[in-house]
């Protein structure tokens, strides 16, 4: 018996007992299913987080530093983190405005739903460290901190509540009780979030002696060149601080959200191991639902079996039958198993993370492949004892 005829036998079997094939069959669509849209839960996860972080910026370091008894040290930690030029590409001092919110006319952000935007005050390289793009306008520059300008750049999601139909370069602003000039406005890139980063405004650093009324900063955003590169600067901003600052004199931390990204990249591989493992137990129970009905079908098929051998039917030929049928059973199984999968991805993804999400190529053909190669499994054994059968055994069953 050639190939071709194994498969047309294994195809009638199949559909001369429809019910106990699909009932066969429901622990591989099952154990399937459960697979994919698991671990495509656990990866549409990972990608989020990825480009959650992404988008605030990768390599980049932040710096916490101050003294207990107020001494003032923004200016030597500046003009240390500037002196790194050869592992960082750029340097910001980070400082808050925590005043009243900004207005504009009669418009003000005292009354946004979901709370007043957040002033920073950075340097001409904040949006580099903070992976902000320009939409229109300028940014701010170094004549701008310099010389104390007194101008701003907004968020998109701040300049769509204080300007909804007009174009704001040029217009002035009110911080506090301080009025600012827009120079520019920054691309979005959270626009969806309830609590956007993109509600914000970057005003230059050295306003910090207007609107809080004081010269220390605390904090810093350094960006650097690589992923190497950020290791090394934060080797030696730690080596530095701890020159400056002992425990008894004040506090400094320096890390890196590449460490928080890499973590939390840990953490959902795990889980994705966690959850594609649990789900791997509905393919085991379905894989000796295989080799039950397999046993019932060589059962059923023993004068058959003893006919063939009769008639000098191999051995080989016996086991490659039986093989192949129940591979097909799971192969059918696998490809139903994965269009349940895939309809139930796009419904979790929907209403767990609210995103278009599917599974990938990859696990799709993967997940169908190893249908087949649980068929051959759990296949084996029955396949095996249906070739050991005895011909005259076989001829006299009932």
């Amino acid at each position: 018996m050639n190939i071709g005829q194994s498969f047309k036998m294994a195809f009638k079997s199949i559909f001369s007992n429809k019910a106990r094939s699909i009932l066969t069959m429901l622990g591989i669509i099952i154990g399937v299913a459960a697979v994919i849209i698991m671990v495509s839960i656990v990866q549409g996860s990972n990608k989020q987080i990825r480009d959650y972080y992404e988008s605030m910026g990768t390599n980049k370091i932040t710096i916490y530093a101050y003294q207990w008894n107020g001494a003032d040290i923004t200016d030597e930690l500046y003009d240390y983190c500037l002196s790194l030029d050869e592992l960082v590409m750029g340097v910001t001092p980070n400082a808050y405005y925590h005043g009243r919110g900004i207005k504009y006319k009669t418009i003000s952000t005292d009354n946004m739903e979901y709370g007043s935007p957040q002033v920073y005050m950075g340097s001409d390289q904040y949006s580099l460290c903070n992976n902000f793009e320009l939409e229109r306008g300028r940014d701010i520059s170094y004549l701008d901190v310099k010389n104390y300008n007194q101008v701003v750049v907004l968020g998109a999601r701040l300049k769509d509540y204080l300007f909804p139909y007009r174009d704001p370069i040029g217009e002035v602003v009110t911080i506090g009780e301080y009025s600012f000039t827009v120079i520019g406005v920054y691309a979005a890139k959270d626009p969806n979030s309830t609590w956007s980063m993109d509600n914000m405004a970057v005003v230059p650093y050295s306003m910090v002696r207007l609107l809080n009324k004081t010269t220390q900063i605390e904090e810093f955003t350094v960006k650097a060149k690589s992923k190497k590169d950020t290791t090394e600067a934060i080797t030696r901003l730690t080596g530095f601080l701890s020159g400056m600052i002992d425990q008894n004199s004040g506090y400094y931390s320096v890390y890196s959200q590449n460490q928080w990204m890499e973590q939390d990249e840990q953490a959902t591989k795990m889980m994705s191991l966690v959850l594609g493992g649990i789900a791997g137990i509905s393919l085991l129970v379905g894989g000796i639902g295989i080799m039950n009905i397999m046993l019932v079908t060589v059962k059923e098929r023993t004068r058959e079996i003893g006919i063939r051998k009769a008639i000098g039917g191999s051995r080989r030929s016996i086991i490659l039958q039986f093989l192949i049928e129940s591979s097909v059973i799971c192969a059918i199984g696998g490809i139903f198993g994965v269009t349940v999968g895939y309809l139930g991805t796009l419904v979790a993804g929907k209403l767990i993370m609210d995103i278009v999400l599917t599974p990938g190529l990859t696990m799709t053909i993967g997940a169908v492949a190893f249908s087949v190669v649980l068929g051959i499994g759990f296949g084996m054994y029955p396949a095996i004892k249906a070739s050991g059968l005895q011909p005259v055994e076989a001829l006299r069953a009932e």
